[in-house]
């Protein structure tokens, strides 16, 4: 049997005993991270389960690292697959790598019966970026499901440490709907 086959039956077995993303009652992300970070090999697990969650998210094919409430550090190779035509990470895989990196923080301190959606993004690109790129956010602690808007800071950095770009997210949380 195969690594990604092991992988697959291992996710299949490990994803029936998760909540729903859509579960109105409990906080997915949290309790996903907390039952498999510490598991071998499960952060790998967790991140195919949220690219699963997200499909688009999953095509970058990051990897969460360190999740807590308002943190979260994300790693993503540099692949062709995420590359552009200057050989280096394009535009868009560095936003989907800092949105999966700042919704991860946030949603891992939200109560179980809150929400959110990015409304808006921006970014300042001040390097090119080659070689693996680590999303890391530390942001506002939700403690509620009032509705409120979040900005939500990202640093994008190379393997060098140097900051390749800078994102803030603009995020709505509210309550889940009945």
């Amino acid at each position: 049997m195969g690594v990604a086959t092991t992988l697959e039956t291992v996710m299949k077995q490990i994803t029936g005993l998760l909540p729903s993303p859509e579960s109105g009652d409990r906080n997915f992300v949290r309790e996903a991270w907390d039952k498999l970070h510490a598991l071998p090999g499960g952060k790998a697990v967790f991140s195919k389960v949220v690219g699963r969650a997200a499909p688009y998210t999953g095509t970058v094919d990051a990897r969460v690292e360190e999740l807590r409430a308002g943190y979260a550090r994300v790693t993503m190779r540099d692949r062709p697959a995420v590359r552009n035509h200057l050989r280096c990470v394009h535009a868009i895989a560095l936003l989907n790598l800092a949105e999966l990196t700042g919704n991860a923080a946030l949603a891992y301190s939200m109560p179980d019966d809150a929400r959110f959606i990015v409304a808006g993004m921006s970014i300042d690109y001040l390097k090119k970026a080659r070689g693996t790129i680590t999303g890391e956010c530390e942001c506002p602690i939700v403690t509620s499901s009032e509705r409120h808007e979040y900005q939500v800071p990202v640093n994008l950095k190379n393997a060098k440490g140097e900051v390749v770009a800078t994102v803030s997210l603009r995020t709505l949380v509210g309550p889940k709907k009945a």
